[in-house]
């Protein structure tokens, strides 16, 4: 019975059981562990470039680079979200309060259009529209409460979270300082060709970093252009509404325009023309067009997705794993796209980046 066949497969099973067992025990830092790995795949070419300049000193250059995450990244994102959270409770306070009407809104929209619209409209059934905007703002005065709610439980458990912010750090510096051995590591232990395991490796790098700069930068220039505007024509909860669009952003096909097109036709439909018209064009130059020009240039042509597949994969991503899942999501679709390219390759075709 103690033959070498069954020690292996007792070993294998052994590995299985401790490996499962090692990520039930950092479960509970999931986020932090997942973006202490996109960071430190994101600021990689930063902290090369410092190193070289220090000729070789990769703790400081470790912890310089990590400096430079924190003023980048971290701490604008941390006075956006507190920002958020106070807007997004005083418009679910409006709401409650009747403050904001939606119903009057479209009532007011729908006065101000020609009578041959509004019989189109009729025959559409889209002149009726009471209990749908009832349950909009229904909608949203549930999910402001839901973001005060919320906004109370970071409080209640602020520790917690600084325990998984302060985890997150320490990992970044060590993923920045290590990284490359670490994928070193990987590439010699794992059980495959050394050409597939390093094609899949280098895949995963170029589609993180093509996600998060196509994806999320993208989204983010939209919304902050998205809530300047709003800013400028006074529009309440300008960075609420900024982040609102940031997020439709993500999705292709839909987009920031779910937020602005229905503001600027309530504009012009209360005699506020000129702002109205300025918002449409602000929107279709510089919100609309941002994503054509920097997608490209931030993506490339070798890791560009279907849109299709970014739609589903984000919306996919989302509901499994909340904000998290706009990285994720896509992530798991590019590589899912690799292994099976991998899989129908022909065995003499040579591997793009393979060692």
């Amino acid at each position: 019975m103690n033959t070498p066949t069954l020690k292996r497969v007792v070993f294998l099973l052994l590995l299985t059981l401790v490996t499962l067992a090692f990520g039930w025990v950092l479960k509970p830092f999931f986020g932090a562990v997942f973006w202490a790995v996109t960071l430190a795949l994101m600021f990689d070419p930063i902290y090369q470039r410092i190193l070289g300049t220090l000729r070789g000193r990769s703790n400081i250059a470790a912890l310089i680079t990590l400096l430079i995450c924190l003023v980048i990244v971290i701490l604008p994102m941390a006075l956006v979200t507190s920002t958020l959270i106070t807007e997004a409770t005083a418009l679910a306070q409006r709401i409650k309060g009747g403050e904001l009407n939606f119903r009057l809104y479209f009532q007011q929209i729908l006065s101000a259009l020609p009578h041959w619209l509004l019989d189109w409209l009729d025959r559409l059934g889209l002149s009726n529209m009471q209990g749908v905007l009832d349950r909009i703002s229904s909608g949203l005065a549930q999910g402001g409460q839901i973001l005060a709610s919320n906004a109370l439980a970071i409080g209640q458990n602020t520790f917690d979270f600084l325990v998984s912010f302060v985890v997150m750090l320490y990992l970044l510096f060590f993923l920045l300082r290590d990284g490359r051995e670490l994928s070193k590591l990987v590439l010699d232990s794992a059980p495959m060709e050394r050409d597939h395991t390093s094609y899949l490796l280098r895949k995963f790098t170029t589609v993180v970093r093509a996600t998060v700069k196509g994806n999320v930068v993208v989204a983010l220039v939209q919304g902050a252009l998205g809530g300047f505007a709003f800013w400028v024509l006074g529009i309440h909860a300008a960075v609420f509404w900024g982040v609102v669009m940031a997020l439709l952003s993500l999705l292709p096909a839909v987009g920031a325009a779910l937020v602005w097109v229905p503001v600027a036709i309530y504009l012009i439909s209360t005699d506020a023309i000129l702002q109205g018209v300025g918002l449409i064009i602000w929107g279709v130059v510089a919100i609309g067009l941002s994503d054509n020009l920097l997608r490209p240039l931030l993506v490339g042509k070798d890791t560009k997705m279907p849109d299709y597949l970014v739609l589903v994969s984000t919306i996919g991503g989302m509901s499994l794993f909340g904000l998290n899942g706009f990285v994720i999501g896509p992530t798991i679709a590019a590589m899912f796209m690799a292994f099976w390219a991998l899989f129908n390759r022909p065995d003499e075709e040579t591997l793009p980046g393979a060692d």
